[in-house]
């Protein structure tokens, strides 16, 4: 009787052990997928993104790239209005072939140079980002998903209002604005919450490296945690992913960055690991 009664005892699993787990996971996968990719590994399930990538990037932002991205093409230099322009076509080009699990990847640089055959398969990517984008443009031009039958949504904003002077009052303003158009026209969309990323403050090498040493990264730590309130607040995933992109001092690991704010390949390839894993376990 009393092995019963233990056995029937249930197991609980203290919270900060389960995101222990949960960040080992993430490490171990990024590990293997690092492996592959050194090995010349593919996956043969990830379909090609649809995005603006043959557009120049903001020349501020040009120095960023690492040998070997997409981005470092030839070829023309669009303004923004005419980016959103491209972007919308390509949603509708999309939502015409109505493909299942269609998921975009929404947000500004660091989501529109996520290298195409480093996004995790299963899925139908389109690629939504705009290098510099803020969380008041990216609401601006949130219409154009509307044709399209939206599976997921995994969406990364914030880091370049904080960098650029505006409020944390307004980001979280304007963040909440895009969390209500999203429930609003995408009720059936799941929309995972991605965390704003350190920086690599004094180690940084980016031209505008004088704006990231004013923004402390405690400030983006406190700014993630009112983010994962907001997803809550609309039934909405988060996925955190501050700790793994911070070294011991909570700064973006130099071994994952080109400049200090952006990613380089294994920046990506830690990144996909973690998308995978936790599609794999919270994601229906």
């Amino acid at each position: 009787m009393v092995a019963n009664r233990f056995l029937k005892t249930p197991l609980t699993i203290p919270p900060w052990a389960a995101l222990s787990l949960m960040m080992n996971g993430v490490l171990f996968v990024a590990l293997l997928v690092i492996w592959q990719d050194k090995s010349g590994g593919v996956d043969p399930t990830v379909i090609p993104q649809a995005n603006a990538a043959y557009a120049t990037n903001p020349a501020s932002e040009t120095a960023a790239l690492d040998s070997g991205s997409p981005a470092q093409e030839s070829r023309p230099r669009l303004n923004y209005e005419q980016w959103v322009d491209v972007l919308g076509q390509e949603v509708a080009t999309m939502a015409a072939k109505n493909p299942d699990h269609l998921t975009i990847l929404l947000g500004d640089s660091l989501s529109l140079w996520f290298p195409a055959e480093l996004l995790p398969g299963r899925r139908v990517w389109m690629n939504q980002g705009i290098s510099g984008e803020k969380t008041h443009t990216l609401l601006s031009r949130l219409h154009l998903l509307d044709v399209a039958d939206v599976d997921t949504i995994f969406l990364m904003i914030g880091i370049n209002d904080l960098i650029w002077g505006q409020t944390d009052e307004q980001l979280l303003a304007n963040y909440r604005d895009i969390m209500d158009y999203l429930a609003t026209y995408h009720p059936e969309t799941q929309v995972v919450v991605q965390s704003i990323l350190p920086h690599g403050a004094e180690t940084a090498t980016w031209e505008s490296r004088h704006l990231l040493l004013e923004l402390p990264n405690e400030r983006i730590r406190e700014m993630n945690q009112s983010l994962e309130t907001i997803a809550k607040e609309y039934d909405a995933h988060y996925l955190e992913l501050y700790p793994i992109f911070a070294n011991g001092e909570g700064k973006l690991r130099p071994d994952l960055t080109t400049d200090g704010l952006h990613l380089n390949r294994q920046g990506y390839l830690v990144w996909r690991a973690a998308i995978s894993l936790y599609s794999q376990l919270e994601l229906p």
